[in-house]
């Protein structure tokens, strides 16, 4: 059977119930993390012998770098590649190297808790890797050991950061989860040690992803109140959007310190402008961060259907797709379900 089918590049957008287009997807390629930060992965319910996917559990190389050319064909022009923590799956550069040849794919980003990056940067970036997003919650050495569950050194971090830098990567997006009365009153020293960087710290409110992360809606602070409190001693300016969909919303130092992003599900939803799709190391397409279950590929593909079969069963799910959980979140039908675990789908 015939499964590479062309896919005609000028066909229409794919539209939700909503009419969002399918533009970006964030692609899993491996449940496993080496790091138990509490809203994520806390090591009460991922102790060291959990059994995540085994290998043959887990997509091929050549299988994800298929689907991300049926997605390129149905309008995606982004992936970013994510775990747990993708760069514990090996010779991630290859796949780099596969997904930068899609024909229509414009943009490949990675986000990592950058420990192990200072291995892979140049081949990473010489694959193709265009943009890499880190995760920094807070620059506090016994902080940061805590929030990543007791696996994680600051210096390790700075480093990273630094060897990436020198790769070429030299606007990294930093990704800060607030949470109250755990690393609030960490914020600008992260800012001080950032500013006229050229990296772009972002600040993300305390989401309820997943089932064990234990959220508690007293512990988010609101990008607002934040933004304020920031203000307050670094006067800032809004900057517009440089995408429609982009999640961030940008502000900048009016002295000329560089710029910074608040991420606001809880407190300003922005449902109606998603359009991202998730696939799962084991195959699964999530139409949502806060999904509870998501549409199998990985079966049918080793079944063998064919590009056109895998196009249509891909579009099917999108056009259906009618995902407003933000927006939604307080209805009690809402909160109370249970959501796939973000390890799972990458966040």
């Amino acid at each position: 059977m015939d499964t590479s089918i062309p896919l005609r590049m000028e066909s229409a957008p794919t539209l939700d119930r909503r009419a969002r287009a399918l533009s970006g997807l964030r692609i899993s390629v491996i449940d496993r993390c080496n790091f138990r930060c509490p809203y994520c992965m806390p090591e009460d319910d991922y102790p060291r012998d959990h059994q995540f996917l085994s290998k043959s559990g887990r997509l091929r190389f050549e299988e994800i770098e298929r689907l991300a050319r049926i997605f390129a064909g149905l309008g995606v022009r982004k992936l970013r590649l994510t775990g747990g923590e993708p760069l514990l799956r090996r010779e991630l550069p290859e796949l780099v190297r596969q997904l930068a040849a899609i024909e229509g794919i414009d943009d490949i980003a990675m986000t990592t808790n950058g420990s192990l990056l200072p291995k892979s940067a140049q081949a990473l970036r010489e694959a193709g890797l265009q943009r890499i997003t880190l995760s920094v919650d807070t620059l506090d050495a016994e902080a940061y050991r805590k929030l990543s569950g007791g696996r994680g050194e600051v210096a390790e971090l700075l480093a990273a950061i630094e060897v990436a830098t020198a790769c070429g990567f030299s606007s990294l997006k930093l990704n800060s989860v607030v949470m109250r009365g755990i690393n609030d009153a960490h914020v600008f020293d992260m800012i001080e040690h950032f500013r006229g960087s050229g990296h772009i710290l972002r600040f993300i409110e305390y989401m309820d992803v997943g089932t064990c992360n234990a959220w508690r809606e007293d512990l988010v602070v609101a990008s607002a109140e934040l933004r304020a409190r920031i203000a307050a001693r670094w006067p800032l300016r809004a900057l517009p959007a440089r995408y429609g969909g982009e999640v961030a919303q940008r502000w900048e130092f009016i002295d000329g310190g560089g710029e910074i992003g608040f991420i606001s599900s809880v407190s300003e939803p922005f449902c109606g402008d998603c359009t991202r799709a998730r696939l799962s190391a084991d195959g699964r397409l999530y139409t949502c961060l806060f999904a509870t279950s998501g549409h199998d590929l990985l079966g049918p593909l080793r079944a063998g259907a064919s590009d056109a079969e895998l196009a249509a069963l891909i579009s099917a799910v999108w056009s259906a797709r009618d995902d407003r959980y933000s927006e939604i979140r307080g209805l009690a039908k809402a909160s109370a379900r249970e959501h796939v675990e973000m390890y799972a789908i990458g966040g």
